[in-house]
């Protein structure tokens, strides 16, 4: 079976599918909703300006029509005597105008979000196939459409009839009526039969805004091949690895930060090295390496351990030997236990100093020469070189 079938397609689309045929210009767009809005807005418009809106348009029409003697004598003033009328009329209909284009640029995006993209009006090859024509024209989306004027044009039509034959007699009396009666009976009928298809345009849009959706998010499902190549194709980029290893690494610090504030106690170098232990006195286990780091990770450690006193303590064999023997979260080596508890006990004898008794005297920890390291991580020999 052909991976193109929609049988196939049965993941939802990713991201990076949705952004590439956004950027190509194609979005769930529901042409309903913006008509709808418009008319809707347009009817409420000519509602709060009420009658005076169809009586003020009829008097500018009658005016229109009727001139006085001197215009007809001098046929140079008509085009003047025109222009006016025209842009009082303008001036007129001008508020409805801007209400319904903003309402319809609004409602345009109301489905798919607002996008201009050069690639949508440029021309394809694909457009040109003959075969692909014939898709488009006898596919889904064609029948869809179709449907959709089918029962638009359907409810146009039942709110002609309705309105024919609810105002029957008022439309046989019209022919007899002055001008601007008429055209104010006109405007009446005219905002009642733009009131129920607004009401029938909306139901339609309430409708078809939805399924635009469901059919757009439907032509963009992918197969599972699709998946496994777009994924191996993101993690393959060099600055997709580099971006996803700089986030763990972040995570990782932020989390490992987080833990100085439970340490008992931090060995540094003093500079270049800083380690966080903790003891927890009642288990059996060996004290446990909470955060490492160097340089400026460990500038940052000390600082984190003075914002929560955290005993600060200074031994750089120590210090190098924890920071190169010792994982995260791991207990520190055996090799290392009787120099990491002389810390230890200094540390929590400070913790339980009473006024008047002399502290403790700082302790030289001695580290076995198997744990001796230099600055750029080497075991040092025993004669002292590297």
């Amino acid at each position: 079976m052909s991976s193109d079938d929609s049988s196939d397609r049965t993941e939802q689309p990713t991201a990076r599918r949705l952004k590439r045929a956004r950027d190509e210009g194609e979005l769930a767009r529901s042409a309903e909703l913006p008509a709808a809005a418009v008319v809707m807005s347009a009817i409420l418009m000519l509602s709060a300006l009420g009658g005076i809106w169809f009586k003020q348009l009829a008097a500018y029409f009658a005016s229109g029509l009727s001139f006085d003697r001197k215009t007809l004598e001098t046929p140079a003033l008509l085009p003047a005597a025109f222009a006016t009328q025209l842009l009082h009329a303008f001036m007129l209909v001008l508020p409805v105008m801007l209400v319904t284009m903003v309402v319809a640029i609004i409602a345009s995006g109301g489905t798919g979000g607002f996008l201009f993209s050069i690639k949508a009006i440029l021309p394809k090859v694909s457009k040109l196939s003959p075969l692909a024509g014939l898709k488009r024209m006898f596919g889904m989306r064609a029948a869809t459409e179709l449907l959709k004027a089918i029962l638009k044009l359907s409810l146009v039509t039942s709110v002609l009839v309705m309105m024919v034959e609810r105002h029957f007699s008022e439309l046989m009396l019209m022919g007899s009526m002055g001008l601007q009666p008429g055209l104010a009976l006109a405007g009446t009928l005219i905002t009642e039969s733009a009131i129920w298809l607004a009401f029938s345009l909306v139901v339609i849009a309430l409708i078809d805004a939805p399924y635009q959706r469901y059919a757009f998010m439907k032509r963009m499902r992918m197969t599972k091949q699709e998946i496994k190549d777009e994924m191996k194709d993101m993690e393959g980029r060099p600055e997709v690895k580099a971006q996803i290893r700089r986030r763990q690494r972040e995570m990782a610090n932020s989390r490992m930060m987080q833990k100085v504030r439970d340490a008992d106690v931090i060995i540094t170098n003093p500079e270049h090295f800083a380690v966080a232990l903790s003891y927890d006195p009642s288990a059996d286990g060996a004290p446990i390496l909470l955060a490492k780091g160097s340089d400026h990770m460990a500038a940052l450690i000390r600082e984190e351990a003075k914002n929560h006193s955290v005993e600060i303590f200074s031994s750089p064999q120590l210090a190098r030997a924890l920071y190169f023997t010792t994982e995260l979260d791991q207990p520190v080596p055996e090799a290392l236990y009787y120099a990491v508890a002389q810390v230890i006990a200094y540390v929590f004898g400070l913790a339980q100093l009473r006024p008047g008794v002399a502290p403790m005297s700082k302790p030289m920890p001695k580290i076995p020469a198997s744990m001796l390291f230099t600055a750029d991580g080497k075991l040092v020999t025993p004669e002292g070189a590297t």
